[in-house]
């Protein structure tokens, strides 16, 4: 009796890539997060997740970019210590930092779209440095709404203190974060030329 074995495609091989660089961008959020610095103004630290973010939303797009985001946050849940530090566990994301963590997917998908033009995915490295520049202001505008809403919250301090010192005292970082970003870009795009 013979018997024939026939290849079935259960996922297209896009889908396997995007997951596989999602996940890539996931693993590289739980690297950033161990460049940690302490921000006299603050007690959250300084590290390099905010550039993770962007550098998702622009390279992976919207969908994808949130992707891996979710996979990230799940990882540190489940007790990967990606979080700040190398923390990890439900603790961070429902501690003073949590709306910065739980904004992350929200703002790759913002800064995503934006560099993107909606969903369909454009080559990031034909956007001019306008519209990443306005992208990443957008997606920090996301992180630090939710931020600071999440820090007054579990800090029980008002709006207006937990602004000042949840998010104020990172603009300078952000900056040049968004100036990294840019150049990151920017310099894939000269070595793609």
């Amino acid at each position: 009796m013979a018997t024939t074995t026939d290849s079935v495609d259960l996922v297209g091989d896009e889908v396997v890539g995007n997951v596989a660089r999602a996940a890539l961008f996931a693993a590289l959020m739980g690297a950033f997060a161990y460049v940690s610095f302490p921000n006299p103004l603050s007690p959250s630290p300084i590290t390099l997740q905010v550039l993770g973010v962007f550098l998702a939303g622009i390279m992976l797009g919207p969908v994808w970019g949130a992707a891996a985001m979710v996979l990230y946050l799940a990882a540190g849940a489940v007790g990967a210590p990606v979080f700040a530090g190398g923390s990890s566990g439900i603790g961070p994301l429902v501690g003073f930092t949590a709306g910065y963590l739980w904004s992350y997917p929200i703002a790759a998908f913002v800064v995503g779209a934006a560099v993107h033009g909606g969903f369909a995915l454009r080559d990031y490295r034909d956007a001019s440095v306008v519209r990443l520049v306005g992208a990443m202001t957008l997606g920090t505008a996301v992180i630090y709404a939710l931020g600071t809403v999440g820090f007054a919250y579990v800090q029980n301090v008002g709006l207006v203190e937990a602004f000042l010192v949840s998010a104020v005292a990172f603009v300078p970082f952000e900056a040049v974060k968004i100036a990294a970003a840019v150049g990151i870009v920017r310099s894939d795009a000269i070595a793609a030329s």
